[in-house]
């Protein structure tokens, strides 16, 4: 029969397995690195991989294809409950690129920092050379140290085009969405923005895709709780700007949020 199924371009798919994840019928896997259609009587047309893929590999087409068999997709999704019970105990596994899976980071004051990380470099180093002028040397640099900030991200991963949509630390999220290089130009952004949010950055400029479908779905199928927008002054950098204020529109909530721009010169100008 001819009917509507989707199509994988391999050329575009990163193998990051996103799409997989958001295949409720487990139509697609990844072999080899890239994601395959495995069976096409489980993929029922409906898109839900679509919004997640970051590289737009994933289209519809209409060809002949096998009748989506409803029975057959129910009966794997009792046999992988049934899998998923008797392993519930065990890490989630990860099948895509390392670098996309979500995950929760726990911050913990009792980390060692950075600045303890070098004055045990430092003590180190005394030990070896076995100088009296090291040791003073190592009080200073300890001294110093302690005034850099810490980190204050709270998942990964951060890119717009990687992260999961229905990823877990969205519920209740203050959500942070900016510009790539306003990390970079200003120089608090950690305390200032980043601390007690959700982050997501990107591009306009540069990444071929277009933020406000993924943006969408991130504040549609989520409980999110502000909105804050942070861009660079550059007319480019509106484009983050504009994906986000639509997302917000189109997602049909009503949600509080401001906008920051940032000059290239690391001032906050609005």
């Amino acid at each position: 029969m001819i009917r509507k199924i989707i199509h994988i371009d391999e050329e575009k798919c990163n193998g990051c397995g996103l799409c997989a994840r958001a295949c409720h019928e487990s139509a697609i896997g990844i072999i080899d690195g890239k994601a395959k259609l495995l069976r096409e009587d489980y993929c029922d047309g409906l898109g839900d991989c679509l919004p997640a893929c970051p590289t737009n590999a994933i289209s519809f087409v209409e060809r002949e294809a096998a009748a989506y068999d409803e029975a057959a997709v129910l009966e794997i999704k009792k046999k992988l409950e049934a899998q998923s019970a008797d392993t519930n105990t065990a890490a989630p596994v990860h099948n895509g690129c390392p670098g996309s899976m979500a995950r929760r980071i726990q911050r913990n004051d009792n980390l060692p920092s950075f600045s303890s990380f070098l004055a045990k470099r430092h003590n180190n180093n005394d030990k070896n050379a076995g100088s009296a002028d090291q040791t003073a040397n190592t009080d200073t640099n300890t001294g110093a140290a302690s005034s850099i900030p810490e980190s204050q991200l709270q998942q990964w991963p951060v890119q717009i085009k990687l992260v999961p949509i229905n990823a877990p630390y969205f519920d209740g999220a203050d959500l942070l969405i900016a510009a790539d290089c306003t990390a970079y130009a200003y120089a608090n952004f950690h305390q200032d923005f980043i601390k007690g949010k959700i982050t997501l950055i990107g591009c306009p400029k540069l990444d071929s895709v277009d933020y406000s479908e993924k943006l969408t779905e991130i504040i549609r199928q989520n409980n999110i709780k502000s909105v804050t927008i942070v861009r660079m002054e550059v007319p480019c950098c509106g484009g983050i700007q504009n994906a986000a204020i639509n997302a917000m529109k189109a997602s049909g909530k009503f949600l509080p949020w401001q906008v920051y721009t940032i000059s290239t010169d690391g001032r906050i100008l609005a």
